[in-house]
């Protein structure tokens, strides 16, 4: 029988070799004190490949058969409430009967306490499968752990600190009902003219004089926003005109259950679906608009955070996508390398001729280093909210809590840095690698019978939900170009160390990879410089340790930022490449066998890093001259 976890070696290396099981058990089982709990970190493993193995052939026979099915099929809109067909129907019925809804939730709210990692490699498989029934079945466990972290970060959550077992949380009643497949949720963030420009919102959360909260708006583009429960952002605070950020200051996020049901099971709707969107593809999940009138909400954490809140939801979310990304690009290498293997051209299969070769190492290669670096993102962030937990409610001394506190922010550098490449890498890449198997496919590819098609037309939508490529762009620069003027003695001795290794190292893969690093280095230092302008030109004869407090003086963001975000894109693109490289050395350092994988991606990123180093330290001058002479321009005629 088919089977999408045992046909994948490079998921099965993480699994035996690549991921660090023994501190992400230990700390899920916290420290096996839990008396229901696994008994050691090889029990743990051995039940968790037991679930992968099931899950892998679950999703190869049960979703994949049927997934041309499931896009010619849809979903509709029919009184008021979303329907789907009886094949997706099925499938979630088989989801709830194999109870994979509550895999990552504690066994205390009914779910199997398996770490995140699990149900992001799950989120893989499923994707391979169909990507938009892998979008609504992350609304399921995923909405149910983000109402648990909101409880514990507002401190509506009790939890023992000698067995970690959570004594009492704010939506127990929400995340049982999720955990047992009888509800799902979603976030309603995305309104009409405020899609990534969250200060523009319009919708209001207000308060009475009894101090009951009621969310009024409209909604748009709600994957999965049928559900009854909903995280919703909407405007509680007024602006303020002399603050910029004001805007972003003024959301809070809102609970809001969108329906009730009686004992028959009968539904009366709080919140109105008003229309589900007619998509290029990922037809068999349901995109939602939303009217919210004076809905009863409740109020999560403090009024005007909810920027802060949305960040959590979107950073886990993000994850998700990149391993659902993933997914869909190991669905076209697949269906291109079996097409390929059996297409005969001028007296051979075309899986042997030099170009189609190349297409498809290309392929394998960028899906070995994304995985890469997705599996190792989603390690830290695990590890990361776990131990800030453990500080929160664990019964520590001053020595245990600085050591723990150590290892959280460490932990919460690695992914923060990487969370946006991941996602910007595996949504261009799941776009490039659908049009390659559907260029593979030749005139096939562009039928309906052929599968390219529609992996191509569920791939464009991957660079834009959840953040776009071009946000994610802007974050990595962001905090990459921040990252060197708070630690610029730092920054110029990691400059020095790179290329002295890039030259010294005994190795000559970490030579290679030293100078990926060096030329991604030097590509920052320019645009910090060309960031910076006539300040940075100031700084040159002040001591560095000077430099922070010199440079946070009087910006100008769109004159000062405007030569950085010109090169976002190509930064996170070099940064991207140079994370893959790193990552994979420190594989082949402890695991031989991933020298191949490391080499493969050196060959094809060398000439990659060496094009945007060149492209973001040579050009830009004239376009955004231009800009600045249009944007003057306009100036002048508003004056």
């Amino acid at each position: 029988m088919a089977n999408f976890f045992k046909d994948n070696d490079d998921l099965q290396y993480y699994f035996d070799k690549g991921i660090d099981w023994e501190p992400l058990v230990r700390i899920t089982e916290h420290d096996f004190a839990d008396a229901d709990g696994h008994k050691s970190t090889e029990e743990a493993v051995t039940f968790y490949r037991e679930i992968a193995e099931m899950f892998g052939e679950f999703v190869a026979e049960e979703i994949k058969p049927y997934e041309k099915e499931i896009d010619d099929e849809g979903v509709e809109l029919v009184d008021g409430e979303v329907v789907f067909p009886e094949r997706l129907r099925e499938i979630f019925d088989k989801i709830k009967e194999l109870e994979l809804h509550s895999l990552p939730l504690p066994r205390e709210l009914g779910g199997m306490n398996a770490p995140m990692m699990l149900y992001f490699i799950h989120s893989e498989l499923m994707a391979r499968a169909d990507v938009s029934v892998m979008a609504h079945h992350g609304f399921h466990a995923g909405i149910a752990m983000a109402a648990l972290v909101f409880s514990v970060a507002e401190g509506s959550s009790e939890i023992d600190p000698k067995t970690g077992r959570i004594l009492k949380t704010r939506w127990e009643k929400a995340i049982r009902e999720i955990a047992a497949g009888n509800a799902w949720g979603c976030m309603d963030i995305t309104e009409p003219d405020a899609g990534s420009d969250m200060a523009a919102m319009r919708s209001v959360g207000e308060q009475d004089a009894d101090g009951n909260w009621y969310v009024t708006g409209e909604k748009i583009f709600i994957t999965s926003g049928h559900g009854k429960y909903h995280f919703v952002i909407a405007r509680t605070e007024k602006e303020n005109p002399n603050d910029p950020m004001s805007g972003l200051k003024s959301l809070s996020m809102f609970f809001v259950p969108t329906y009730e049901e009686d004992a028959d099971g009968n539904r009366k709707r709080i919140v109105q679906i008003s229309r589900v969107e007619e998509k290029l593809g990922h037809h068999g999940s349901a995109t939602c608009g939303l009217v919210f009138d004076k809905a009863p909400a409740e109020l999560v954490g403090e009024r005007g955070d909810g920027f802060k809140h949305m960040l959590t939801l979107m950073n886990n979310a993000r994850l998700g996508v990149g391993f659902e990304c993933i997914g869909l690009s190991e669905s076209a290498y697949r269906t291109a390398v079996a097409y390929a293997s059996e297409r005969s051209s001028m007296g051979k299969t075309i899986d042997q001729h030099e170009m189609i070769a190349d297409y498809l190492e290309n392929m394998k290669t960028d899906i070995q280093g994304v995985r890469a670096v997705a599996v190792t993102a989603a390690f830290h962030e695990e590890m990361a909210q776990k131990l800030a937990l453990v500080l929160e409610f664990g019964d520590l001394d001053d020595l245990e809590r600085k050591k723990i506190e150590r290892r959280m922010k460490s932990h919460q550098r690695e992914s923060r840095r990487m969370t946006p490449i991941l996602k910007y890498l595996g949504a261009e890449n799941a776009v490039t690698h659908a049009r390659m198997a559907l260029q593979i496919h030749g005139g096939n590819g562009y039928m309906k019978e052929y599968l390219p098609e529609k992996l191509l037309r569920d791939a464009l939508v991957m660079p834009i939900y959840e953040g776009t490529s071009q946000i994610q762009a802007l974050m990595a620069m962001k905090d990459t170009l921040g990252g060197i003027i708070k630690r610029p003695r730092a920054f110029v001795r990691r400059m020095a160390q790179t290329r002295w290794r890039s030259v010294s190292a005994r190795d000559p893969f970490e030579r290679r990879v030293a100078a990926l690093q060096s030329l991604s280095l030097n590509a920052q230092q320019h645009l910090v410089f060309k960031t910076a302008g006539d300040k940075m030109r100031g700084l040159r004869d002040k001591p560095l340790m000077d430099w922070p407090e010199e440079f946070t003086k009087n910006w100008d963001p769109k004159r000062d930022f405007a030569y950085a975000m010109l090169h976002a894109e190509r930064l996170i693109q070099l940064l991207g490449d140079t994370l893959i490289a790193e990552v994979l050395l420190a594989q082949a350092q402890r695991h031989p066998e991933r020298l191949e994988v490391l080499e493969r991606h050196l060959d094809r990123a060398e000439p990659r890093v060496r094009h945007m180093h060149d492209q973001i330290t040579t050009t830009g001058e004239r376009l955004l001259k231009k800009l600045s002479t249009k944007q003057e321009a306009s100036q002048q005629a508003a004056e």
